[in-house]
């Protein structure tokens, strides 16, 4: 399946390649900054300074995913009454959520400004070619923000239909001002699963894994992608069974007795070892790939089918939170997996890049839907502390992902020029 045209030029001329490179960096770095002073940017025009930004693009790289969250009064990109593509779930200012106070803030890295998201910059980088995010209805959630992102320059045209008959879990969007088809891929698991609980599928029901092998619902589906955003989180907490060349080899939680038992971290690990392994291995992708780490949910005074809720309306200090426990265990067992991934990759031409969002969203338990997000199929009296409002502090992994995009071509035309000179 071919989202984009490709073209193909002829001809070695160091001249032509040379005359392409540096019409590229101007693109990537003085056109948007023009346009961006032109554009219908829904920040006030003198909280984002020409020069400055110009700037940012020659400092050097700093770590834009350790710093904390500082209030920013101006508040937020959009909302609910202009963007018209925020679906009942996160919806939660049309719900009845009381305060605001939750869109206020901006995340300031240590050593660095994180530049705002400029939607021209972002159409810029990804004219003519396409996006999938792969994982869970967290991933979901991300896709859904960057729709409402670019709303402040143009509305896509949902496709679906044309690509799948499930459009509940799998969506395809097409700006065709920019022919950039961008897709949510729904895959849990990264790897092949199915119910196996006698009693039917449930929220909390036994599940098999089968950890060596990709599923088939993305992994079919991506190989022309040119940007692939990969994640996973909180489906590995349920009771799992874990298949390993068609054999049972173990379970978590699965409470039975002549299955070894071992750690959820086991088959997270396990899937985006095979869910990297399958890129890898895919002779047609040529995509970059990102990690979006691990989501925190803030559950309090019980679990989510024992009453807990997230009714805090301010951020942690990173003195009140530290990235400990499970969630510092998913953390790291990811990222381990993805310098694994990032190591091979360099041998056959492709990127496996951070995008380190868990410690950021570990801060917010401010931003969740709780009690203020709706959907069909949920029980309305579990709190969700597991998504993310729209808008909200999720807007913030759309701004570190355009940043890393930046970055990465950036990298790519330093790379060509020395092929050159």
């Amino acid at each position: 399946m071919k989202f984009h045209a490709t073209e193909h030029s002829s001809g070695n001329s160091s001249h032509k390649r040379l005359f392409l490179i540096a019409f590229t960096l101007i693109f990537l770095t003085i056109i948007p900054l023009y346009l961006l002073k032109n554009s219908r940017s829904p920040l006030p025009s003198h909280s984002v300074n020409i020069s400055d930004l110009r700037s940012r693009e020659r400092v050097k790289e700093c770590d834009i995913f350790t710093g904390k969250w500082v209030p920013y009064l101006r508040g937020p990109y959009y909302t609910n009454a202009t963007c018209n593509l925020i679906i009942d779930q996160q919806n939660c200012m049309k719900f009845g959520r009381p305060d605001t106070e939750f869109m206020k803030w901006r995340w300031r890295p240590e050593e660095c400004e994180l530049p705002f998201f400029n939607t021209v910059q972002f159409l810029g980088l990804v004219r003519g070619k396409s996006m999938a995010f792969v994982g869970d209805s967290v991933g979901r959630n991300q896709m859904q923000s960057l729709l409402c992102l670019l709303a402040s320059v143009v509305h896509p045209v949902d496709v679906s239909h044309k690509y799948t008959s499930d459009t509940t879990y799998f969506r395809y969007w097409f700006y065709s001002d920019y022919r950039f088809t961008l897709a949510t891929l729904w895959s849990p698991f990264l790897v092949k699963s199915c119910d196996a609980d006698p009693s039917g599928h449930s929220l909390n029901s036994l599940m098999n894994l089968y950890l060596d092998q990709a599923d088939k619902a993305w992994a079919s589906q991506i190989e022309n992608f040119d940007y692939v955003v990969i994640s996973a989180g909180q489906w590995f907490f349920r009771p799992l069974i874990y298949y390993l060349n068609g054999q049972i080899v173990s379970c978590h939680n699965c409470n039975k007795e002549n299955i070894t038992a071992v750690t959820k971290y086991y088959g997270y690990r396990m899937a985006f070892r095979t869910a990297f392994g399958t890129l890898l291995r895919l002779k047609g992708f040529k995509g970059i790939t990102f990690l979006r780490t691990f989501s925190p949910s803030h559950f309090e005074n019980g679990a989510w089918n024992a009453g807990g809720s997230c009714p805090r309306a301010k951020p942690y200090t990173s003195e009140e939170m530290k990235l400990e426990d499970y969630n510092l265990e998913f953390y790291l067992t990811q990222v381990e997996e993805l310098k694994k991934a990032e190591k091979e990759g360099r041998k056959r031409g492709l990127k496996f890049v951070l995008l380190a969002t868990t410690e950021a969203m570990l801060l917010r338990p401010d931003g969740h839907p709780n009690h203020y997000g709706h959907s069909l199929h949920r029980n309305m009296t579990v709190a969700d502390c597991v998504h993310w409002c729209l808008p909200g502090p999720i807007d913030t992994w759309n701004e570190f992902l355009l940043y890393v995009m930046k970055r990465e071509a950036q990298r790519s035309f330093r790379g060509e020029l020395q092929k050159i000179v």
